[in-house]
């Protein structure tokens, strides 16, 4: 089955960096594009950032346009987001997500947090 893991996740202080990592499982992944989203307190789930399955392309929200990067290992079947510059607003529960057939799947989650 479908299985998609976060991790990297963790407390930095602003101006700093982490890069997530979400691996996959059960699915062929190298056919398909991926997406990761966030999700602050009190707020909708927003994207962030999607990668074809190539990486031929990338898109990126305004919010994180030349801070972030998404990027993916075809081979480890994990898609990564460095995230340099961080702000508080940065803060949040991030996601990755797979449109699979009719599906959405999702990781269980990692938590950013940017604070002082």
């Amino acid at each position: 089955q479908v299985r998609l893991v976060e991790s990297g996740g963790g407390l930095v202080q602003p101006g700093g960096s982490l890069r997530l990592s979400c691996a996959a499982s059960g699915f062929t992944f190298s056919s398909y594009s991926m997406s990761w989203y966030r999700q602050a307190p009190g707020k909708e789930r927003e994207l962030v950032a999607t990668i074809t399955s190539t990486s031929s392309r990338t898109n990126y929200a305004d919010s994180v346009k030349g801070r972030f990067t998404i990027s993916r290992d075809n081979a480890k079947n994990t898609v990564y987001l460095q995230m340099n510059g961080l702000k508080p607003e940065d803060t949040a529960v991030y996601y990755c997500k797979l449109v699979y057939g009719l599906m959405n799947y999702w990781g269980q989650g990692t938590q950013v947090t940017v604070s002082s």
